[in-house]
């Protein structure tokens, strides 16, 4: 329970970060963005809300595309048109 800290933002060396199941809620930090070598990132199975930020979507395509696994409840709750999964 509770939300996604920002605080996450400044691990920089993080490469995977499973959030499943967890009951969280709010919307996704865009300091998220800043984990330049983060390769996966689950969402799914929360109650998170808003938009998938621009800056984890450009995980995806700068640096030679580092975050190949982005995976989110985007079918009902957070929009993300970066996603390569949706739940």
């Amino acid at each position: 329970m509770g939300t996604i800290p920002a605080e996450l933002g400044a691990l920089s060396s993080l490469e995977t970060l499973s959030l499943f199941g967890n009951r969280l809620t709010g919307t996704i930090p865009a300091e998220l963005g800043a984990l330049s070598s983060l390769e996966t990132l689950v969402l799914q199975s929360n109650n998170l809300s808003g938009s998938m930020p621009s800056d984890v979507c450009n995980l995806r395509t700068t640096n030679g595309g580092v975050l190949r696994f982005l995976e989110a409840d985007c079918i009902s709750e957070v929009v993300c048109s970066c996603c390569t999964t949706c739940f």
